[in-house]
């Protein structure tokens, strides 16, 4: 479902049909199209990495005579589990995609960058660009900056032994026989 708003598509996110995009009806040049992404289009996917999501997608998409481009950009957040306290946060993401999509005898997504589409195709399905988009833009280490906060105060409650309190410590007999062969060198 396409609502013209300022002279620009915004694409609504009802229905099933909601990341297909019908290009053979749209003119040349540029067209906008903006999704909400949430928990329900990642369960779609079977991706359970995220708690929540509240991102948005804007989709520029230009139809030329001989291909399309598309570039995506997205920001907003997703609730992951922190990689150092196990909480669940809120972290920020942003990124951007660029797809061209040339027409040809057969189908092709080998190469991430291009998308050759048969001729007689009229319509493209943006979603797995949109999901492997945010996925990807998530770090593999998760910290929470509570968890930064955290560290700091940890580390200063550490008390860093002196070497003198290293030597009073008790010395496995096994291991002071190792250490006199080496200097005995």
């Amino acid at each position: 479902m396409h609502t013209l708003i300022k002279g620009q598509i915004v694409v609504s996110m009802k229905g099933t049909n909601e990341y297909l995009i019908p290009y053979v009806g749209l003119k040349l040049g540029k067209h906008q199209f903006e999704y909400q992404i949430n928990k329900a289009f990642f369960d779609h996917f079977e991706y359970d990495e995220f708690d929540s999501a509240d991102v948005k997608v804007n989709l520029v998409l230009e139809k030329q005579t001989n291909m399309l481009e598309l570039n995506f950009k997205h920001s907003g957040t997703v609730n992951v589990l922190c990689d150092v306290t196990g909480e669940p946060f809120d972290m920020p993401i942003k990124g951007k995609l660029k797809l061209v999509v040339r027409f040809g005898e057969t189908y092709n997504d080998d190469n991430e960058e291009l998308l050759i589409l048969p001729f007689g195709e009229h319509q493209i399905d943006v979603s797995q660009y949109i999901y492997e988009m945010i996925a990807l833009s998530v770090p593999l280490k998760r910290i929470s900056p509570n968890a930064k906060n955290m560290d700091l105060e940890t580390l200063n409650e550490i008390e860093v032994k002196d070497e003198e309190e290293v030597k009073e410590e008790e010395i496995d007999p096994r291991w002071a026989a190792l250490k006199k062969l080496l200097t005995d060198k």
